[in-house]
């Protein structure tokens, strides 16, 4: 293996030219390139730009990728055309590999911003990528990179068959890297555009829409996958073996992982469960927020969430309130005073439950004698109400009170548990 001496003369010629008073020419030309772009930008963010964060604008304009990207074009178009002008295109030569390294940092960024909202690895994803291309950047215009390249493609190893240098294995990881961050970019793309409810009138079902979503992302990274092996040199039948050994895997440890990620598909091409249901699993109830392939959130009432595996909501029992009708009847108890007239009490109860707000005209409700009580009479009052996603518990508590009210209006009694005691004469005790 020959060593290769770094050739510094075209980094000197740059630094002479970059001195030279012409260079402030070219200075002003990329001033108003970077302005041009800016503007350029800034109007079609306030013409069909209506979300607060995209890829390609970004929050602050300049950090989006469309900037880099329309700078970056204008900056080639100049460093072509300046030498036909006689105007020395060197500070082109310079910052063109800048805004290449910041078109990679930002179109990684807001990605992975995008599609991994919630990902712990993408903050440590960004700073990686950005030492790696401004690092880049710089070994190339100081001319290293070029001779590090040629030094690490002398560095070959065997892979089966296959002959691979470390330049191929970088390359194909940098390749790798941009497919995965573009199948992403995608993939968010259709997902927002599928799962957007206001003004689809497409009338397709959002579980459906879902799946769609879901199934695209993995066809895209797998694509994005194979592309990527393929740019390494790798022979993909290979892959057969790989598949089998994983096939081998799935049927013996990840069984459990495999059967939540088919019960996912098989939930949402059901459509049994939908976003939005109000269910009771396992003595949790909620609404359910979201449906992923592998678990299910629901949202409690109280706030609190609960990730239920995709395979219990298939194996085990699941009260949906929300699936045929959304209608759930409630009931409460009272006991009144024997005695009490119950053929003039109910109708009037039974009308006083009937006005209150979340109570439904129809079905009406009803106050019925259930039991013969130890203390008094038991009455059930039972109503339906159409928002089970509202709570149960302040309808309920607008029952008793109207109950309540109404039963101290008429006067009628409400029972409490009350003993007799009879206490014995000292001879009634000595003669037991």
């Amino acid at each position: 293996m020959t060593s290769k001496a770094i050739d510094f003369a075209e980094l000197r010629e740059l630094g002479e030219a970059l001195l030279s008073p012409n260079s402030l020419v070219g200075l002003a030309i990329l001033t108003a390139c970077l302005g041009l772009s800016w503007v350029v930008v800034s109007l079609l963010q306030r013409r069909i730009h209506h979300q607060k964060q995209s890829v390609f604008f970004g929050q602050r304009i300049v950090d989006g990728v469309l900037f880099p990207i329309l700078a970056l074009l204008l900056a080639l178009l100049a460093k072509a055309v300046l030498p036909m002008l006689g105007i020395s295109p060197a500070v082109f030569k310079l910052a063109v590999p800048v805004l290449v390294s910041l078109l990679i940092i930002r179109l990684t960024v807001q990605v992975l911003r995008t599609a991994l909202p919630k990902s712990a690895l993408v903050e440590l994803v960004e700073q990686s990528v950005s030492w790696a291309a401004w690092g880049g950047s710089i070994l190339w215009v100081i001319g290293v990179l070029p001779w590090l390249r040629d030094e690490l493609n002398d560095i070959t190893f065997k892979l089966g068959a296959t002959k691979i240098s470390v330049t191929n294995l970088i390359e194909a990881g940098v390749t790798a890297l941009i497919v995965v961050v573009l199948a992403l970019w995608v993939a968010s793309v259709i997902e927002s555009r599928l799962l957007r409810v206001a003004g689809s009138g497409s009338g397709v079902d959002l579980s459906l829409r879902k799946i769609a979503a879901n199934m695209t992302r993995a066809l895209l990274l797998l694509a994005a996958i194979l592309f990527s092996l393929s740019a390494a040199g790798m022979d993909l039948t290979a892959l057969g073996v790989m598949g089998g050994a994983v096939g081998v895997g799935i049927g013996l440890g990840l069984q459990k992982l495999a059967s939540n990620y088919v019960s996912g598909f098989v939930i949402l091409a059901e459509r049994s469960l939908r976003i939005g249901d109000m269910v009771k699993v396992d003595n949790f109830e909620g609404r359910i927020t979201d449906i992923k392939t592998r678990f299910t959130v629901i949202r409690a009432l109280n706030g609190r969430e609960s990730i239920v595996p995709n395979e219990l909501l298939v194996t085990q029992r699941v009260e949906n309130s929300s699936l045929a009708d959304p209608t759930v009847l409630i009931s409460t108890v009272v006991q009144v005073a024997y005695g009490t007239d119950l053929d003039a009490l109910l109708p009037q109860l039974t009308d006083a439950v009937r006005h209150i707000p979340r109570v439904l005209k129809s079905p009406e409700p009803s106050v019925l004698l259930t039991q013969f009580a130890a203390d008094g009479l038991e009455l059930t009052v039972s109503f339906w109400i159409a928002d089970p996603e509202n709570g149960q518990a302040g309808v309920r508590s607008d029952v008793n009170l109207c109950l309540l009210r109404k039963l101290n209006e008429l006067g009628v009694d409400i029972p409490f548990p009350q003993r007799v005691m009879h206490q014995l004469s000292p001879a009634a005790v000595a003669a037991t």
